[in-house]
């Protein structure tokens, strides 16, 4: 490839890495990041959690740092001017690793080209890679390409993706106060597990007694489900599901740590008959951490978080893999990420609102005020705008960028790839 190139379709010329200061109690990106007192930080209700064996870290979950790496902000400019955005986690120690390393298979490559991108920084990363934060990067300059790839084209991400396979998607809530997420008219409501196996009997026959009280509260015919966290045993996990399948669970979630893939068969097996749905796969990464979940069929949902799995070009495979299998998607939270994906694909029914309100009482945007303009859900669905892109707008107060390459740094960078050697003779290749 050679400069002659440059000009038939824009090129990414930048790629920029931020974190947010400022902004405190304003969770941005990540979920957890929010003031003390708030519902999703065990305030009021404590919730069951991987830390909840240990009496120091019970009480809250921010004591053991759930919060602790915070928001990242990544956007990608081409030569036209246009510019990109994705989010996820990763603060500082995310910037580094899309600034130092990611950015050199991105700048000056053809927006068009998501999967040799998604390729390269996969692969360029297996060393310390493959799942968690480098995930998460990766998924957000994914995430920012796709957006910049919608701008430049002047269309939304769903019509890149295939277009609207629904007319209007309808959402469930993730809350403390599934009666006000009834009164919003929300299609269900899906509470957390107050109590881990740690608190023994006790423990148990509170979780059964709150989900009871809920239940009686929002009426038999409101689905209601739970919220494991990752904090049960096998065991755990059959034992409670069988004492609220009377309460009518919809389905019980994440109740296992996510590489106990031997456990999420057990639970399977001991579960064959009930009524209770089988859900996880929001802390899974990639294709292939999905297959492990998929080819044994020990869910029924699975739950990929579009911000930290790989992005939309992941997700996209993911999707199509669940498909194969009758398996339904559902994505964890990430807001317009999992909209536009969810409108695209028929496999997946229904979205998931996480209401970030400090006491769950009021709809608020998912990403705090990282947009100026996030969509919200109403009377039970969320519908898009026709914007291009992810069709928002980045508020660029507070941003921070920490390890600040000048233009030319990119512009070097860039010329490596423009310039890049095309084959010139074709050879068998493989």
């Amino acid at each position: 490839m050679s400069e002659e190139h440059v000009g038939i379709f824009p090129f990414i010329k930048a790629l920029r890495a931020y974190i947010v200061k400022g902004s405190s109690g304003d969770q941005g990106a990540d979920c957890h990041d929010v003031d003390d007192e708030h519902w999703i930080n065990g305030a009021g209700t404590p919730i069951a959690n991987p830390m909840s064996g240990y009496p120091q870290y019970a009480k809250t979950r921010k004591s053991w740092g759930i919060n602790a790496l915070g928001t990242l902000i990544v956007e990608v400019e081409s030569d036209d001017g246009n510019i990109g955005v994705g989010v996820t986690i990763g603060g500082e120690p995310g910037c580094y690793i899309a600034e130092k390393h990611l950015s050199r298979f991105v700048e000056g490559q053809d927006p068009r080209n998501v999967e040799l991108m998604w390729d390269q920084m996969f692969r360029a990363t297996l060393n310390y890679g493959r799942k968690g934060l480098p995930l998460q990067v990766i998924s957000a300059v994914d995430i920012a390409i796709w957006d910049l790839l919608g701008k430049i084209r002047k269309e939304p991400v769903y019509a890149l993706l295939g277009g609207k396979t629904k007319d209007r998607l309808p959402v469930y809530s993730t809350t403390a106060r599934p009666d006000l997420a009834k009164q919003f008219g929300f299609v269900g409501a899906k509470i957390p597990c107050p109590h881990g196996p740690a608190e023994g009997d006790e423990g148990f026959k509170k979780n059964v007694e709150f989900f009871r009280k809920w239940r009686e509260t929002v009426g038999d015919s409101f689905p209601l489900s739970l919220d494991c966290y990752m904090a049960l045993t096998v065991p755990y996990t059959v034992k409670l599901a069988k004492a609220l399948e009377p309460f009518g669970l919809k389905w019980i979630e994440e109740y296992l740590p996510p590489d106990n893939y031997d456990g999420y068969n057990n639970v399977r097996e001991a579960l064959r008959g009930s009524n209770v749905l089988l859900t996880t796969g929001e802390h899974e990464y990639s294709r292939y951490g999905f297959k492990q979940l998929l080819s044994s069929r020990c869910v029924d949902i699975i739950q990929p978080d579009i911000t930290w799995l790989g992005g939309i070009t992941e997700a996209r495979r993911v999707v199509a893999m669940a498909s194969a299998e009758d398996i339904l998607v559902i994505p964890h939270g990430s807001s317009i990420y999992s909209y536009h994906l969810q409108y695209a694909f028929s496999n997946c029914p229904l979205a998931e609102y996480i209401n970030l309100s400090p006491k769950a009482d009021t709809i608020v945007p998912y990403f705090g005020g990282i947009f100026t303009d996030e969509p919200l859900p109403e009377n039970g669905f969320i519908d898009l705008p026709d914007r291009p892109g992810f069709g928002v707008t980045l508020c660029r107060d507070n941003l921070h960028r920490p390890y600040n390459r000048s233009e030319d740094d990119s512009a070097k960078q860039a010329k490596l790839n423009i310039n890049r050697e095309v084959p010139k003779q074709a050879k068998m290749p493989f």
